[in-house]
């Protein structure tokens, strides 16, 4: 069983990102800009928001951080959201989700420029994915074929079943692996609650990317011998053992499973770290586009 280190894979992308925008500024040019908008005061986005300005100044990048109340009105972000569309400083807008019940997601979504979508969450960014073009992907599924290249598992003509379908990584991941490239080319089953069975599906899996939001949900024998196991769950379980009483589990049950696997994401240092990564990677290529 090899363990597939994300947070050393993420490590690395900053490193080659930061080489990239030194080169730039040795050339005199200007240098990839994020802007991160956060709508209120929800403590787990604060602490992805912060996360993400940090990186971005490891590497280089231009930074800006929009810390807004929550009874902004929906205007007001929109506003604030076509402002940055025209930043010409600016390459990537991300606004932190979710976002207070009075502002409709979906419309704030819509309303940043496909250039510069680096969360790769906008309808054209999805379309061109869905057909094949190039586009913005959605950073954790990105990040989850990232991490295949890097470890050189083979993926033509495999069998990869997603547990899941959700909008952020079920869809778009089944999506990615699809398309007849490089690092996908595969055969994809998506299984999700309505499922009578889902370890029917599971156990014929040769790469099983588990996101459904449970803990501990995948059992050993949900799994075939000799699988690559990808775990993007993110769950929070009691343990009394630990300082804090609570610790990080995934939708996979690592000690049952790993065992059987060929690969297997620990969690946390696995899929998590390369979100970030990626979302550096996307405002690299926005930026690249932006400038040509």
């Amino acid at each position: 069983m090899i363990l597939i280190d994300g947070k050393k894979v993420a490590a690395d992308i900053r490193a080659e990102l930061k080489e990239k925008v030194s080169a730039l500024k040795a050339e005199g040019k200007n240098v990839p800009g994020l802007v991160t908008i956060l709508v209120g005061e929800d403590p787990a986005s604060q602490i992805y928001v912060k996360s993400k300005g940090k990186a971005c100044e490891e590497v280089g990048f231009l930074t800006r951080s929009e810390k807004l109340s929550a009874d902004i009105s929906e205007q007001e972000l929109l506003d604030l959201i076509e402002a940055y569309n025209q930043n010409t400083e600016i390459h990537g807008i991300l606004v932190q989700l979710p976002l207070p019940k009075h502002i409709d997601e979906n419309k704030v979504i819509e309303a940043i420029s496909p250039k510069k979508d680096v969360d790769g969450f906008h309808p054209i960014s999805v379309g061109n994915l869905v057909i094949g073009k190039d586009a913005f992907a959605a950073c954790t599924p990105a990040g989850i074929q990232e991490l295949l290249k890097r470890y050189n598992i083979e993926t033509k003509g495999k069998h990869v079943v997603v547990l899941g379908r959700s909008n952020i990584v079920g869809k778009p991941i089944a999506n990615i692996m699809l398309q007849k490239k490089d690092h996908a080319n595969s055969v994809v089953t998506v299984c999700h609650s309505a499922a009578p069975d889902v370890s029917y599906f599971t156990r014929q899996a040769d790469i099983l990317i588990a996101a459904i939001g449970k803990a501990n949900f995948v059992k050993a024998d949900m799994v075939k011998e000799g699988a690559v196991v990808i775990d993007v769950g993110i769950n929070r379980i009691p343990d009394s053992s630990h300082p804090k009483g609570s610790r990080i589990v995934g939708d996979v049950d690592f000690n049952e499973v790993s065992s059987k696997t060929s690969y297997i994401t620990p969690v946390p240092g696995g899929v998590g770290p390369m979100t970030i990564a990626m979302l550096l990677q996307n405002t690299f290529k926005a930026y690249l586009k932006l400038s040509a």
